[in-house]
C-alpha cells in the first residue's frame, strides 16, 4: 500500500469513527492524520468537524482555517466548511470574523440559503438587526414550500427592501 491509499484509508476509520458515534477515538486519529499530513485540506476540514461534534470550537478553528486555506476540498466539503467556521466563530463571540467567513463563502456559493440564514445570525449578533431580517425575509421568500408564504413571496421580497415602508 502506498503512502496515498494508506492515507485515504486511515481517513476513512476515523470518519467511520466519527459518524458511529465514537467521537474521542475518531479526533484522536484525526489529529494525528492532521499532524501527518499537515497541509491536506480534506483531513483538516475532517478533523474541525470532529472537534465541532465534541463541542470543542475553539479548537476547531485552525483546522477549518487550514481546510480553507487552499484547494482539494470537494464543494461540498468546502461549503461546509465555510458554514463550520463561520457558525463557529459566532459561538466563539467573534461575529466580525464570522460575517467575513460567511460572507467569502457566499462569493462561492452565492444565494445558498443555508450560508444566508448563518450570515443573519451573525449580523444580528454585531447589532445588524435590520439586515439580519431582510436576509431571512429574503432566504424564507425564495426557498419556502409553504403556499401561503408562496402567495405572497412578492410582497415578503418588497418589504424585505424597505422594511419601514407600506404596500
Amino acid at each position: 500500500m502506498n503512502r496515498d491509499q494508506e492515507r485515504d484509508a486511515a481517513l476513512a476509520r476515523a470518519v467511520r469513527l466519527r459518524e458511529h458515534g465514537q467521537t474521542v477515538e475518531a479526533r484522536e486519529r484525526l489529529v494525528a492524520l492532521a499532524e501527518q499530513y499537515p497541509q491536506d485540506v480534506e483531513i483538516a476540514y475532517q478533523a474541525a468537524w470532529v472537534h465541532d461534534v465534541l463541542g470543542l470550537e475553539e479548537e476547531a478553528v485552525p483546522f477549518y482555517e487550514r481546510s480553507l486555506s487552499g484547494p482539494g476540498l470537494v464543494e461540498e466539503d468546502r461549503h461546509g466548511a465555510f458554514l463550520g467556521l463561520g457558525s463557529t466563530y459566532r459561538v466563539l463571540g467573534r461575529a466580525e470574523q464570522s460575517l467575513r467567513t460567511l460572507r467569502r463563502g457566499l462569493e462561492e456559493f452565492p444565494l445558498d440559503p443555508a450560508l444566508q440564514a448563518f450570515l443573519a445570525m451573525a449580523l444580528y449578533s454585531t447589532g445588524e438587526g435590520r439586515e439580519a431580517v431582510r436576509t431571512l425575509l429574503k432566504v424564507l421568500a425564495a426557498t419556502s414550500s409553504d403556499q401561503r408564504v408562496q402567495a405572497y413571496r412578492r410582497a415578503i421580497d418588497h418589504y424585505a427592501d424597505d422594511l419601514d415602508g407600506v404596500l
